[in-house]
């Protein structure tokens, strides 16, 4: 079902989406296969979901969770304002409670962009400041839009204005963004469509590639330097990072001058980027964007990346772990039930596994909201049906944090209106 305020998908998505619709059925009619490892229930399983009231109103969607140092979740989300205006809202939840703060607005436009794939995040820092990113209009054509970064000192009551952290000045699509903390300062990761500025097939499928570039916003507001770190990417899945003892490892899906569309890792090493390196071959080729972008955790040396592919026209969330940081990555194990939409998140675990989340298709137009508990070696743990839910755009894509023993979920549960719901799982002794 839709949301009850508009979506606006580029016409460029829309073109790819037709395209998918060829390749989803043959997807679907794959069964699971083995990838490695797996089959036994032998990983410690989660405990009892524990439904958490939602600070979230009717109409809400797109939600997104992070944990702060101290402890504390923020659950941001949109939600139509009474006039009907999209608003990016935030709320926060201590250790341990269950009563959410009062919900704050950090944004609210009717030029703000609203995606069901593409979706604002809110990053909390040490010291209590929150650095948030939204997407908002920059112009009349479908794809012009910025992405805004804003800051709060007091817990969300009040923000900064939006910083835009890409200065190319072209109306084009700058969306899928990744934050993480550098020192005082905030790293922004995007996905970037000023090569599409006056080409041509602009909302088609040509004309230009999206690029994946990277600018720091220091507490000041001040902007860094812009890098370029891959000149050709695929246009519109969402990327990922995370900060592990060597530092931060950034994820995506890459594109080649043969649409390959696998899943690709940049390290920053000393001060410099490293170039491009696959997770895995998957040997994925589709001239269209599956809007399914990969997730990534770290903790010390350890990182683990989960992702969807369809390679060999079979459907599969896969898993891969590193043990220095990202350098190398392990064989990937597979961790769905055998018809996955994908639409992943991934949670390392202080036992070297990782909590694993997915939409799996159920039947006809249904799916469920699975989590799953994998380990390094492959086995894996058995399914936990989250929430039932549908295949649909509506049903967005489900997010999970991590805060001491508790994993926090959130997904948009698409009825009529639609809305945010939230539960959080206790970890066993070994998590």
């Amino acid at each position: 079902m839709p949301l009850a305020f508009p979506l606006a998908p580029p016409a460029r998505r829309l073109v790819r989406r037709r395209l998918l619709h060829l390749v989803v059925p043959a997807l679907a009619a794959c069964a699971a296969g083995g990838d490695g490892a797996g089959g036994a229930a032998a990983v410690a399983d989660f405990g009892p979901l524990d439904s958490l009231p939602t600070p979230a109103g009717p109409r809400s969607a797109e939600p997104n969770l992070a944990a702060a140092p101290d402890g504390r979740v923020y659950l941001s989300w949109l939600e139509p304002q009474a006039d009907s205006t999209p608003a990016l809202r935030v709320a926060s939840l201590g250790a341990g409670d269950t009563a959410w703060s009062a919900a704050h607005t950090v944004a609210a436009d009717r030029a703000l962009f609203v995606n069901w794939a593409d979706f604002p995040s809110v990053l909390p820092l040490d010291g209590g400041r929150l650095v948030a990113h939204w997407l908002q209009r920059s112009g009349t054509a479908r794809l012009a839009y910025d992405v805004r970064l804003a800051s709060s000192d007091d817990g969300g009551a009040t923000w900064s204005a939006g910083v835009v952290p890409h200065r190319d000045g072209t109306a084009t699509e700058h969306g899928f963004v990744a934050l993480w903390p550098a020192g005082d300062s905030v790293s922004a990761l995007w996905l970037d469509g000023r090569k599409y500025a006056g080409a041509e097939g602009h909302d088609g499928h040509g004309g230009g590639e999206m690029t994946l570039r990277v600018a720091s916003l220091a507490p000041d507001g001040g902007l860094g330097a812009e890098r370029e770190l891959d000149a050709r990417t695929c246009d519109c899945c969402q990327t990922a990072a995370a900060v592990t003892a060597r530092g931060p490892v950034v994820v995506y899906r890459d594109r080649s001058a043969e649409e390959i569309r696998d899943i690709a890792a940049v390290r920053l090493v000393n001060g410099a980027w490293t170039a491009p390196g696959m997770v895995h071959a998957d040997g994925w080729e589709i001239a269209a964007c599956p809007v399914n972008g990969p997730a990534i955790s770290a903790r010390g040396e350890r990182a683990v990346v989960a992702w969807f592919t369809g390679a060999q026209d079979t459907a599969r969330v896969r898993v891969a772990f590193s043990g220095d940081a990202g350098s190398a990555w392990s064989a990937p194990v597979r961790a769905d039930e055998g018809d996955p939409i994908g639409r992943v998140d991934v949670e390392l675990l202080d036992d070297g596994s990782a909590a694993v989340l997915w939409l799996e298709r159920t039947g006809g137009e249904g799916a469920a909201v699975r989590l799953r508990r994998v380990a390094v070696d492959g086995t894996l743990g058995t399914p936990v049906t989250v929430a039932e839910s549908a295949a649909a755009r509506s049903s967005g894509f489900p997010r999970m944090t991590r805060a001491g023993d508790w994993l926090y979920l959130a997904w948009t549960d698409p009825g009529t209106p639609s809305r945010v719901r939230v539960t959080r799982v206790r970890l066993g002794a070994a998590a």
